[in-house]
């Protein structure tokens, strides 16, 4: 996979506005000693197979080989990790490692002084990164965050439902994804699972649409302008409403939530819908969310969000972003150097080899194994621009408005126009 060459274009591409949700846990340095014992407080959200057993088993080797060092993980669901992060950042006491996606969540923890500057300790070996991996997390040209997973969201589709609705090409214009749902239902299958409670999958289509419709520079200038109310972004708005009038989602969707045992992913797990629009991790919550706890196998593909036809924006442009670790301002010494062990090529192989992680170090992407994740990599290789998920690029409060607002569009409560509204009314408060 030669992903890395062309990402390097995107460098300057990567949409990091400005949102945050803030973090907390004590930090446990006991004696102030780098040789004296330490215990490092880890949160993330590799709550599921198959990545809960690596990081833990990373975590054992680290620890066997530092007999000073303790690392205690919490591992948390999506939704409750932010909760609970978003109280421990109030409180100014972020746990010492902890996920992020940058952008500009991770601006507002910098600017609250709650995360270390990670640039001097890891310039000896950040250099085998992706650097449009690497894009999020660098604020004002210093490095505060470092990745370890980088993709795209996209249609995940189940194969044997295509194929039974007669369904033999992607789409290739949003027109087509409106036929290909009509299909569909018209062959008694449910087109589309959403986790309408968690609300950010929903941002996804809005986002997408506003990106095909209005260009990547539509999404900058807004976030600039702080104004959101303009003929672009209603018009996405208004093509998410084609969908949603077509009622393509499963039965219950408001209330699903993305990974529990009935939601989002477990539905397309099960069989239960064609297709989700989600990121690469997609495969690897289907399976642990499904019954059989392997999801669909080689029943499952890929496609990108497509063009909108008249849109200023390109298919080649994609949406989405990667996982990543800050450390807390007081996170005990040894904390950048266990970082540092999540992140040398032979960790990166093994997570790749799960197929749960686009892996961040070049030297690693030829362990990429999983077909899908292929498929995603060569999608992001060719990417002519990218855009980071907009409940993280933009301020929290204006990421947060997008999603809350998406919401209440996809629930038939908000017209195309009021969603522009709130969100310009939010944005221009900050």
């Amino acid at each position: 996979m030669t992903a890395h060459l062309s990402r390097r274009t995107l460098l300057g591409l990567v949409g990091a506005g400005a949102g945050a949700y803030l973090l907390s846990a004590c930090s446990d340095d006991e004696s102030g000693d780098p040789d004296g014992p330490q215990t490092i407080n880890w949160w993330h959200i590799q709550n599921t197979e198959p990545m809960l057993p690596v990081w833990a088993a990373m975590a054992q080797e680290y620890q066997g080989a530092h007999s000073n060092v303790t690392v205690k993980i919490q591992p948390l669901e999506n939704e409750a990790f932010k909760a609970k992060l978003t109280t421990a950042t109030q409180a100014g006491d972020p746990p010492d490692l902890f996920q992020s996606w940058g952008g500009g969540v991770l601006r507002q923890q910098v600017d609250a002084g709650l995360v270390k500057d990670l640039t001097d300790d890891v310039r000896p070996w950040i250099g085998g990164l992706l650097p449009a991996a690497l894009q999020p997390f660098t604020i004002d040209e210093r490095i505060y965050g470092v990745p370890f997973d980088v993709g795209m969201v996209g249609f995940w589709y189940n194969k044997d439902l295509f194929a039974r609705a007669g369904i033999t090409a992607m789409p290739t214009s949003w027109a087509g994804v409106l036929d290909v749902v009509r299909k569909l239902k018209a062959a008694g299958i449910v087109p589309i699972a959403l986790a309408g409670k968690d609300k950010w999958p929903g941002h996804f289509y809005w986002a997408y649409l506003a990106m095909r419709i209005g260009g990547l520079g539509a999404l900058q200038q807004a976030a600039k302008d702080k104004n959101f109310d303009t003929p672009d972004f209603v018009a996405a708005g208004e093509r998410l409403k084609e969908l949603v009038d077509l009622q393509p989602f499963q039965k219950g969707f408001l209330g699903a939530e993305y990974g529990s045992p009935d939601g989002q992913a477990a539905t397309i797990g099960n069989g239960g819908a064609a297709m989700e629009l989600m990121g690469q991790w997609a495969p690897s919550v289907q399976a642990s969310s499904s019954t059989s706890k392997k999801g669909l196998g080689d029943k499952l593909g890929f496609f990108p969000f497509p063009a909108v036809d008249g849109g200023k924006g390109s298919a080649a442009e994609v949406f989405g972003g990667g996982n990543g670790f800050a450390v807390g301002k007081d996170a005990p010494a040894a904390t950048v150097d266990f970082l540092k062990s999540l992140l040398t090529a032979d960790s990166q192989r093994r997570a790749a080899k799960t197929g749960a992680v686009l892996p961040t170090v070049k030297e690693a992407a030829p362990a990429i194994s999983d077909p899908n994740s292929k498929i995603v990599a060569e999608n992001l290789a060719n990417a002519t621009g990218f855009q980071l998920y907009l409940d993280q690029a933009y301020p929290p409060a204006v990421g947060q408005q997008v999603n809350d607002s998406v919401a209440e569009l996809i629930a038939g409560n908000k017209s195309p126009a009021q969603v522009v509204k709130d969100v310009t009314q939010v944005a221009k408060s900050q």
